[in-house]
C-alpha cells in the first residue's frame, strides 16, 4: 500500500491555494446581488429568479458528492486543474445565455464545476502539521471567505458599469488563468491505492453511519448554510426596492460587511487548535440567532441591516471553521471524502434555504425571511447546547481524533 508523503506547506503555497479557492467559490455567489437585474432582464418573478440560487447550490452539492471524493484516489493537481478549466468554460457559456430556462440549466453546471476549492482544502489539511492544522485550514478558508465577500461586491460594481453578463465573462478569464498557475505550482503526490468509483462514492455516505461527530457537524453545517442563504438570496430584492432603491454597485458593497467573518474564521481556527470547540459552537449559534432579530428590526434601516450581516457572517464562518477543524481529524486518509460528506450536507441546507427564502419573500416579504432565519437559529442553538463536543486528543504523528 502506498502512503502519501508529507510535504512542507510554505506560506506562499498556502496563499496561492487561498486565492484559488476564493476565485472558484465566487462562482456560487456572483448571482446574489444581480438577481433583481436578471429578473427584469428575463421578465420573470422574484420566486422564479430565486431558483437560480437553488439550482446553483444543488449543482454544487452534486459535485461535492460525486466529484470531490475523487481527491482521495486521483492526483489532486490534475483533478483541480480539470475542474478549473470546466468552470471557466461554463461561466463563459452562461454569459451568452438568452433564455432563462437555459440559464437555469447552466447554473446547475456552474455549481457542479465550482467544487475545486473543496479539493484544495483537504490537500492543505494533508500537507499541514497536525498541531497547526486548524490555523492552516483557517488561512485557506480566509481565501474562500474573501471570495464570497468580494464576489458580491465585484459583481455589483462590474454589473453597474458593464452589465451582468460581463461578470460571467470576467470570471471565466480569472478561472482560466488560475488553472494554468495551479498546474505549475501544486505539488505532485505519491501514488495512492486505487478504489473503485462506486465504492468511493458509497464510502462518502457510509461515513455518516460510522462517524457520529461528522453527523453532528454536518447537521450544524446544513443549518448555518441555510441561514446564510435565507439572507443573501433575497437581500438584493429588498435593497433594490423601497425605501432604499439602491443600484447594483451599492447592493454589491453590502458584501463587504461580511468581512468580520474572516476575523471570526481565524479566531475559530485558533480555538480549535486549543480544543475549545464546544464554547465556540455555542457562541456562533447564538450570534446567528441574534442576527435575524437585528435584520428584522432593520427592515427600513441600513445601519441595522449592515449590523445584522456582520453578526450573521461572524457566527457562520466561526461555526464553519470549528466544524471543519473537527472533522478533518477524524480520518486522515479520507479527508476528501469527509469534506465531501460534510459539504454535501451544507449545500443541501443551502439549497433548501434559498428555496424557502424565495418562496417566503414572495408571499410575506422581508419579515417572512427573518422568521425563517430565526427558526433556523433556534434549530442551531438547541443542539449546540446539548451536543457537548467530546474531548479530543490529537496525536502528533497522525492527527487522529480520539473521542473519550
Amino acid at each position: 500500500m502506498s502512503v502519501e508523503t508529507k510535504k512542507p506547506l510554505s506560506n506562499g503555497l498556502i496563499t496561492l491555494m487561498a486565492i484559488a479557492i476564493g476565485i472558484i467559490v465566487a462562482n456560487l455567489y456572483y448571482q446574489q446581488p444581480l438577481l433583481h437585474q436578471i429578473s427584469k432582464n428575463f421578465h420573470v418573478g422574484t420566486a422564479r429568479t430565486s431558483l437560480l440560487m437553488t439550482f446553483t447550490q444543488v449543482g454544487y452539492a452534486v459535485g461535492l458528492a460525486f466529484v470531490v471524493p475523487l481527491g482521495d484516489v486521483w492526483p489532486r493537481r490534475r483533478l483541480v486543474v480539470g475542474i478549473f478549466v470546466l468552470a471557466a468554460v461554463t461561466m463563459a457559456v452562461a454569459a451568452g445565455m438568452t433564455s432563462f430556462t437555459l440559464l437555469a440549466v447552466v447554473t446547475l453546471v456552474i455549481g457542479l464545476s465550482s467544487v475545486g476549492g473543496q479539493v484544495l482544502i483537504p490537500l492543505a489539511a494533508d500537507l499541514a502539521e497536525p498541531a497547526q492544522r486548524g490555523r492552516v485550514i483557517a488561512r485557506v478558508m480566509t481565501g474562500l471567505l474573501l471570495g464570497v465577500l468580494l464576489s458580491r461586491t465585484a459583481s455589483g460594481l462590474v454589473a453597474q458599469l458593464a452589465g451582468w453578463r460581463t461578470v460571467y465573462w470576467s470570471a471565466a478569464a480569472l478561472l482560466a488563468v488560475m488553472a494554468v498557475i495551479l498546474h505549475r505550482v501544486l505539488p505532485k503526490e505519491a501514488t495512492r491505492d486505487h478504489v473503485p468509483y462506486r465504492k468511493l462514492v458509497v464510502g462518502v455516505f457510509s461515513l455518516f453511519v460510522t462517524q457520529r461527530q461528522l453527523r453532528r457537524r454536518a447537521y450544524l453545517g446544513a443549518v448555518i448554510f441555510a441561514s446564510n442563504n435565507a439572507l443573501w438570496t433575497t437581500l438584493s430584492f429588498l435593497l433594490a426596492g423601497a425605501p432604499f432603491h439602491y443600484s447594483n454597485a451599492v447592493i454589491g458593497l453590502f458584501g463587504l460587511f461580511g468581512v468580520a467573518g474572516v476575523l471570526a474564521a481565524n479566531a475559530a481556527g485558533r480555538q480549535a487548535d486549543r480544543q475549545r470547540t464546544h464554547a465556540s459552537t455555542i457562541a456562533c449559534a447564538m450570534l446567528m440567532l441574534l442576527a435575524f432579530v437585528i435584520l428584522a428590526l432593520g427592515r427600513n434601516t441600513v445601519i441595522l441591516l449592515a449590523l445584522g450581516i456582520v453578526v450573521l457572517d461572524t457566527g457562520m464562518q466561526g461555526m464553519q471553521i470549528t466544524n471543519q477543524s473537527l472533522i478533518y481529524g477524524l480520518l486522515p486518509n479520507g479527508r476528501s471524502r469527509l469534506n465531501s460528506a460534510y459539504m454535501v450536507s451544507a449545500f443541501a441546507g443551502a439549497s433548501l434555504g434559498s428555496y424557502l427564502a424565495g418562496q417566503l419573500y414572495a408571499h410575506f416579504g422581508w419579515y417572512g425571511d427573518c422568521w425563517l432565519g430565526g427558526a433556523l437559529g433556534v434549530a442551531l442553538l438547541i443542539p449546540a447546547l446539548l451536543w457537548r463536543t467530546p474531548k479530543e486528543k490529537i496525536t502528533a504523528i497522525s492527527g487522529v481524533v480520539v473521542e473519550h
